[in-house]
């Protein structure tokens, strides 16, 4: 750390740029000497997206720019959840490495019948980073999808896509059939699972003897002979409250165009039964820290 600190700042500046924030963070703590340097508008500005001032141009608070002295404080202001386009997405920097992360709102996704207030009910949750969420009344064809513009996300990483939801005390039918997840790339088919969204075992056999099981179990077996799958997917808890289940996994590669789209979904269209109590905030395309 003595030799380095001897080297002209732009050096040291030109340096640091080439790590990544956490570590450019440690170097300011452990030395003085460089701390001017890692605090560096050159240093923090390497670490911001090249479409930096077009998401701010998106972002609700547009005078956001302004309000910050410096690129390493708009760059911490970016790891926060930044509400753009109209409030129906979220965009987010990964604090550790600067990757870009998104959450489509269930306004941004295509939700079939979900303007017929018969089946579907937006609302206000107080737990929602979005002016609204919806949640499922009764249906008999759950489909949703969000869609995302390959060159929105940060390159050579991988990305895990999720749907944020929960399940009302009153939510039934969503444990009878499994649901099918998928996740395409362009033209290719990337990812494929089926998943319960909640499995009460005891109450789904109950169900299923009471109704049409000979059928049911016809055709939760059709459902698991389709696609390869991957490892079985299970939902998982927030730390904001809401559960999260994996729809996939991509890697942002540069052999793809700028306008090949990440279509996510999630569907249950073959049991023909009806179902409710789903309540749906976004989903989620997050970049992956595999070790």
């Amino acid at each position: 750390m003595n030799y380095l600190s001897k080297l002209p700042e732009e050096c040291v500046s030109t340096i640091l740029s080439l790590s990544n924030p956490r570590d450019v963070c440690r170097t300011a703590a452990a030395c003085s000497e460089l701390r001017l340097a890692a605090q560096s508008d050159f240093v923090w500005e390497s670490f911001l997206p090249h479409d930096y001032l077009q998401i701010l141009a998106r972002a609700a608070d547009s005078s956001l720019l302004l309000k910050c002295g410096s690129k390493k404080d708009l760059f911490f202001v970016l790891c926060n959840s930044l509400l753009i386009d109209g409030g129906n997405k979220i965009f987010r920097l990964d604090r550790l490495t600067g990757l870009k992360s998104y959450v489509l709102s269930a306004r941004d996704l295509s939700i079939a019948w979900a303007t017929n207030p018969i089946y579907w009910s937006w609302k206000k949750l107080h737990m929602s980073r979005f002016s609204e969420s919806v949640e499922l009344r009764t249906t008999s064809w759950l489909e949703i999808q969000g869609n995302i513009k390959i060159k929105m996300l940060s390159p050579n990483t991988t990305y895990g896509a999720y749907l944020i939801f929960n399940i009302s005390q009153s939510g039934y039918g969503l444990d009878i059939m499994p649901i099918e997840i998928s996740l395409e790339v362009g033209s290719d088919l990337v990812c494929y699972n089926t998943v319960y969204l909640r499995q009460d075992h005891e109450k789904k056999h109950q169900i299923q003897w009471l109704l049409y099981y000979n059928r049911t179990e016809m055709l939760i077996s059709r459902v698991n002979q389709g696609p390869e799958r991957n490892v079985p997917v299970l939902p998982g808890v927030r730390n904001d409250g809401w559960m999260e289940i994996e729809l996939g996994r991509f890697f942002c590669d540069e052999i793809y165009s700028d306008e090949e789209i990440v279509k996510m979904s999630l569907m249950e269209i073959k049991g023909h039964h009806l179902k409710g109590g789903l309540i749906v905030e976004g989903i989620e395309i997050r970049p992956l820290h595999l070790k």
